[in-house]
Parts: C-alpha cells; sequence; structure tokens
C-alpha cells in the first residue's frame, strides 16, 4: 500500500453487508474503528494527511486493501470484499483527503494580484448577469456572444453595450436543460454562421414524465435577429427520452466538420450502444450533413452521426490547434472526471469502465480499464465537475502558451494542465472559490475569459485573467 493503514479489524460485520452497500456504511464497518470515523487516526494513522508508506497511488491503496500489509498488523480484505466495493473505498478516502486540502488552500479574491506557477496575473469582472451564463464565444470584431441558460442569446460589443438576440429557438429549460452553447464559425467572417445547442421539448413519456433532446441549429444574426437557422442534428423520435440530464452539447470546428457532445442523458447504458445518439461525440459536416467515412456510417441500424461511444457527459470540447487534435472532458458520476484524446470509433468505455462510484455511495463497477476501451489521458478522483476547456492561443501569457484550461463547477476551480506527448505532466489550480466555471475562452486581445455561476442566487458574471501588470 502507500498508508501505514489498518482499515479496521471488524472482518465479521462485513461478510454481512449487501454488494451495493454505500460507502459511508462500507466504511464504517471495516476502517472507522482503527482510523477513526472522520478518517483523521485512531488505532491507525490518518488517512487524509497525504503521508503515505510508498508511492500514494491508487492502485497501492487498492492493494493494501484486498491483500493487508502483514508488518503492520493490516488485515487483507480481498476475500470479504468484492473489487466493486474495494474501488468505492478508495473513492471515498480520496474525497476525504481532497476536502482536507481544500479547507487549507486560500481562496481567490476578484481583482487581487496573485502569482502561479509561471505568470503573475489579476482578475476583472467584465459583466453581470441574472441566470446561469453556460457558454460564450468572440466574434471577429471583437463582440462577445453569451447564452442564458433559460433561453436567452445575448452579445456584448466591445464598448460594453449589451443587446438581446430576439427569435432564437425555444427551449427547454428544465434541471439541466435550456439553451446550452454557442459557437460562432471560424469562417464568421465570410459566411456569418452561428451554431447553437438547447434542450427541445419532446412532450410526456409512458409515465408522465416532460421528456426532451439535444438539438443542434445553425443560423446568423441580422439587424439583433436570429435569422436564417437551418436544423444540423436532433434526435430520432424513438430515442428523444432525455427527463433534464446530461445533455452534453459542447462544439468543436475543424475544417468542414462541425463536432458536438451528446451525455448519456441518464440512460448509462445507452452509451455502449451505437443505435442511439446519446453517450456519444457526433461528427457531421457544417450544413447538417453525414460524413460518409464516420466510423458507423455503414453499420445496419447505427446511428450514423457517431464519431465516438462510451461517453458519460462531455462538458468540454475543443481543437488543440498546433496538432489538430480533438480534446474533451467528461464528467465522471461520484469520482471519475475525464480528460480524454477523442479517436475516431473509439469507446471510452462509460458505465462498464469508470474511476467513481455512484452518488450515493454504491458501486458501479470494479472496471478502471477493460480491453479494446480508451482509458481517460488523465482523471480527477474525487471529481471536480469538469465543464468548458481551450487551449490558451494568446500572446499575453507567453508561459502559458499551449496549456490547456479547464473550468470546473462543483470545485469552483480553473485548472491549467500542461500536456506533452499526450501526458498530462503539470495540473495546477489557478483560480479557487470565486463560483462554479462553466466555460473559459482566449479572447481576441489574449486575456482569458471565465464564465462564473452562483446557482444559489441565480446569477453569472464574465471575469477576465489579465497581466498583473
Amino acid at each position: 500500500m502507500n498508508k501505514l493503514p489498518i482499515l479496521g479489524a471488524m472482518l465479521a460485520s462485513i461478510t454481512s453487508l449487501p454488494s451495493q452497500a454505500k460507502v459511508e456504511e462500507l466504511f464504517k464497518s471495516t476502517c472507522a474503528s482503527c482510523h477513526g470515523e472522520t478518517l483523521m487516526g485512531a488505532m491507525a494513522p490518518s488517512l487524509v494527511d497525504n503521508t503515505w508508506l510508498t508511492d500514494g497511488t491508487d492502485k497501492a491503496l487498492t492493494n493494501a486493501i484486498k491483500n493487508g500489509i502483514a508488518n503492520v498488523g493490516m488485515p487483507a480484505f480481498g476475500e470479504t470484499l468484492s473489487d466493486e466495493q474495494v474501488r468505492t473505498l478508495v473513492v471515498f478516502i480520496r474525497e476525504a483527503g481532497a476536502k482536507v486540502e481544500r479547507q487549507k488552500a486560500p481562496k481567490s479574491s476578484l481583482g487581487k494580484v496573485f502569482t502561479t506557477k509561471h505568470q503573475t496575473v489579476t482578475t476583472q469582472k467584465v459583466l453581470t448577469s441574472d441566470g446561469i451564463i453556460w457558454a460564450m464565444d468572440f466574434l471577429p470584431d471583437g463582440s462577445l456572444l453569451y447564452t442564458l441558460r433559460q433561453g436567452e442569446l445575448w452579445m456584448m460589443s466591445k464598448n460594453g453595450k449589451k443587446t438581446q438576440v430576439i427569435g432564437i429557438p425555444e427551449v427547454w429549460h428544465n434541471r439541466q436543460g435550456g439553451l446550452l452553447d454557442v459557437y460562432p464559425d471560424p469562417q464568421y467572417s465570410q459566411n456569418g454562421w452561428i451554431y447553437l445547442s438547447f434542450s427541445q421539448a419532446a412532450g410526456k413519456n409512458d409515465n408522465g414524465d416532460e421528456i426532451a433532446f439535444t438539438k443542434i441549429v445553425r443560423g446568423k444574426i441580422s439587424d439583433g435577429k436570429w435569422v436564417s437557422e437551418q436544423t444540423l442534428f436532433e434526435a430520432k423520435p424513438e430515442n428523444r427520452k432525455n427527463r433534464g440530464w446530461h445533455f452534453g452539447s459542447r462544439f468543436a470546428i475543424q475544417g468542414d466538420y462541425l463536432f458536438f457532445t451528446n451525455g448519456d442523458e441518464g440512460h448509462q447504458n445507452d452509451a455502449q450502444s451505437i443505435t442511439t445518439q446519446n453517450g456519444k461525440i457526433h461528427r457531421i459536416f457544417k450544413d447538417g450533413r453525414i460524413p460518409k467515412d464516420n466510423p458507423f456510417y455503414n453499420e445496419k441500424g447505427a446511428q450514423q452521426t457517431i464519431w465516438t461511444y462510451g461517453n458519460r457527459n462531455p462538458q468540454g470540447l475543443t481543437i488543440n490547434q498546433t496538432t489538430g487534435d480533438l480534446w474533451s472532458t467528461e464528467h465522471g458520476p461520484r469520482g471519475g472526471d475525464e480528460l480524454n484524446l477523442i479517436t475516431k470509433g473509439v469507446n471510452y468505455g462509460w458505465p462498464k469502465v469508470t474511476f467513481g462510484m455512484n452518488y450515493n455511495g454504491t458501486p458501479i463497477t470494479e472496471h478502471t480499464e477493460l480491453p479494446g476501451m480508451q482509458s481517460p489521458i488523465h482523471h480527477w478522483t474525487p471529481s471536480i465537475a469538469v465543464a468548458g476547456i481551450n487551449f490558451y492561443t494568446g500572446n499575453v501569457f507567453k508561459n502559458w502558451q499551449g496549456d490547456l484550461f479547464v473550468g470546473s463547477l462543483a470545485k469552483k476551480q480553473l485548472h491549467r494542465l500542461r500536456i506533452e506527448n499526450n501526458q498530462v505532466i503539470e495540473d495546477e489550480i489557478i483560480l479557487k472559490g470565486l463560483g462554479r466555471i462553466r466555460d473559459v475562452v482566449t479572447a481576441p486581445n489574449g486575456t482569458i475569459y471565465l464564465t462564473i455561476n452562483d446557482r444559489n442566487k441565480n446569477e453569472s458574471k464574465i471575469i477576465s485573467i489579465l497581466p498583473a501588470s
């Protein structure tokens, strides 16, 4: 293992626990008598002080729980705990350790100068708004487009004037649904196209629940009005069953192709089926046509737009402009948020493979990897609730060139990732505590813009990160 633990001595009690017992009950029955109910130590040392016997990895902790450590008196639990239960204990211990670290860490303050590993910067408020700002992006003239999840599209000019765009599609604003991503065409100056994703109402299911689906359209803005709308994608009628979760909906454009994400919609097993749209990343032409070289185009019964599958809820999608690679961040359940390098036709494993567990603390699977399924390049356990992502391409922050910035909802953090040879070599928390960071983009002037949501107050800010000077 990695720690000096004696993860409990109550072997008799754990044999009676069901395989789907919640992890809190499991820890109390197996570990708390030695490590304390708060994991801070009792007969055995703390599990949250980041002091380990070996390398501190999940693999080492898993091995210690299953096989014990004879020379420190820790019993083996491999015969009494399933692999799934062992995995939930690992996640639970990681959650507790992260909570302690968050309590120690100072929060960021808007407008204050702070020093990161490679840059000294400050922050500045750009605008405030009622509602939840879900996405934003810039037009070539420096105007900023942003969506409110309640169903509003706004534009702020370079001089700070805010105008609502009239006539956009009506959206289904329930739970996680509403107006989601906005993405101007990279050739906007020539064609004027803007892409929107949103949840579209689909009536009720057999149980009387309201349902919806992810819809993709494009249109233009003329004199403050949404015009020339074209539908590019919508779920087949038989596959419209989302009750309000995991819409995905992020965009990326590469050449003539539009990529977009569709979460598993709360039907996790559908992510492994190529007959449905949910739990997938899709590729279409920018005008909605389906490329014939998509991986499942010629398979009978398949959703022809699928580019990858086994994706839980991808909330970030971007192109590395230097390499041309497509990257995605994906919400895990309780633990196991992922950074994935997206490759044609690949199965990313959900729900057969995950580093997380169910939100209620019960196991999902013992497997963190399986043959034929792609493992993430990087994962966050416990979950940070990953959101929008952006490779920094500006000239203002020379020492951040090419780094990937990742927003976090639940942990209210901005992460900076340095990637070399498709491996994350740095994961630095730049900001924390200002609010739920839903989206991040590079501004035309080279600064970094973030959306900051306060769900309790139902209000949002857009802020910029600037050089301290």
